[in-house]
């Protein structure tokens, strides 16, 4: 099992949290997710990809933070 944090930089409140963990509850592959709203971050643990974890999070309406290349800011 894998585990990635993705910086979400609209994250705000308790609602965004709810919408984002929702969201990849229905990735397959996503075993926990946990949005911690004060660093506007979300800790992804499981098998599924950067490209689902990201797609789950902009259909809840929030875009994940890309460094210069296009690739998702994790750590």
């Amino acid at each position: 099992m894998t585990t990635r944090v993705f910086h979400v930089p609209d994250i705000s409140c308790v609602h965004c949290k709810r919408a984002i963990e929702e969201a990849l509850g229905e990735v397959p592959e996503v075993t926990s997710a946990v949005v911690t709203v004060d660093r506007r971050d979300v800790e992804v643990d499981g098998a599924a990809s950067d490209e689902a974890v990201i797609a789950a999070i902009g259909k809840a309406g929030y875009d994940v933070a890309l460094d210069d290349t296009g690739i998702a800011e994790t750590s």
